[in-house]
């Protein structure tokens, strides 16, 4: 089974852990502050899972989930991460992170920058737009009328197939937005981020999103 590393342990990194380990998963999860610290969230997640170094669980990672704020992704290994697919959980929050000009003015995108500090590693958005309690809690099986969607986007097909998959394990449906620079579709204050919604609908509130809040 694959080997998903998780950096970044917070509201998202562990309940995508939960989710990864539920469906038979092994993850290899880090935070900033050191393997130690997580011996709680480990234990919970029992035999599957294990704490690491950023740099550890980049190495170990089949596929890698970076969930860290904006203002630190150019502190990630970057060299045990080329090749590999990488799901982007990241929003901007000025508030935290500074104001970033090239946001504000609607040239780029969270994704798109991410991918500017790894180069060489497979991004696909994921998981950016649900609120942390509800990624546990939300998901249905296959075919459940009104099935709850979430979106991604990526320039790489098979990092967009495996966040497919994986939404679908974790019990929701994918709609595609396209290529990284499309993925402000699905950004802060969209009318997708944090709805609830069915595929249609989100396709809906893709398709209406202005590029400036």
């Amino acid at each position: 089974m694959t080997t998903l590393g998780i950096i970044g342990a917070g509201n998202i990194g562990s309940q995508v852990a939960r989710v990864a380990v539920a469906n038979g998963y092994d993850v290899v999860i880090a935070n900033s502050r050191g393997p130690e610290t997580l011996a709680d969230l480990v234990a919970e997640l029992g035999p599957r899972a294990r704490a690491a170094t950023a740099e550890d669980a980049a190495a170990a990672a089949e596929v890698a989930v970076v969930t860290v704020p904006l203002h630190a992704i150019d502190q990630l290994p970057a060299a045990e991460l080329a090749g590999k697919i990488v799901l982007d959980t990241n929003n901007y929050y000025f508030e935290r992170d500074g104001r970033i000009e090239a946001l504000d003015k609607g040239e780029t995108t969270t994704s798109e920058l991410l991918q500017q500090q790894l180069p060489e590693s497979r991004i696909a958005k994921a998981f950016n737009h649900i609120y942390a309690s509800e990624i546990t809690t939300d998901g249905t099986p296959a075919g459940t009328p009104g099935r709850r969607a979430l979106a991604t986007a990526g320039d790489d097909a098979e990092a967009v197939a495996f966040v497919t998959r994986f939404y679908d394990e974790a019990g929701f449906d994918t709609v595609n937005i396209g290529p990284l620079s499309e993925s402000w579709r699905v950004e802060r204050d969209r009318p997708a981020y944090v709805a609830r919604q069915d595929a249609e609908e989100l396709a809906a509130n893709l398709a209406k999103a202005n590029r400036l809040p």
